[in-house]
């Protein structure tokens, strides 16, 4: 069984105002070019929805969502429940998410910290690191793909 993961305590007080802003329309981008969205999932045990601000990977025309904090809640819930919602403001967006393989998450993450992701601190490896390193760091950091349902 994975290890259960929480994120660091000032990640839950910066998402308080992260939510709120997010909910009021702000377009709020990570740092760069990384869009933020309210990520809404049923719960995994209660069914409720859960909502949690998420940043997302855009690259090759593709949507990704990988978890540098490791297997939290969102995440075990995401898996269970194959789809969720990405809302800003009025805008929401049903989504399909797939979570990759580790060879295909450990390919999304690499990409994405060569090309200069802020969060890379989180996934403990560098631009430089090995393939296999990213593919060790892939299995403990779910990456998802993002498709939208019309």
């Amino acid at each position: 069984m994975a290890k259960i993961q929480k994120a660091p305590w000032f990640v839950t007080l910066g998402n308080t105002l992260t939510m709120a802003l997010l909910r009021a329309g702000v377009k709020l981008n990570g740092v760069g070019t990384y869009p933020m969205y309210l990520l809404t999932v049923r719960g995994r045990k209660s069914g409720e929805p859960r909502t949690v601000p998420i940043v997302t990977i855009e690259r090759n025309g593709e949507r990704y969502l990988a978890s540098p904090f490791g297997t939290v809640a969102w995440v075990r819930n995401l898996q269970a429940a194959g789809e969720a919602t990405l809302a800003r403001g009025r805008h929401v967006e049903t989504v399909k998410a797939r979570e990759l393989p580790q060879r295909e998450a450990a390919l999304v993450l690499q990409e994405d910290i060569k090309a200069g992701n802020p969060f890379a601190r989180y996934y403990q490896v560098t631009a430089t690191s090995s393939f296999e390193e990213f593919e060790r760091v892939a299995a403990g950091h779910p990456v998802f793909l993002l498709q939208s349902i019309l």
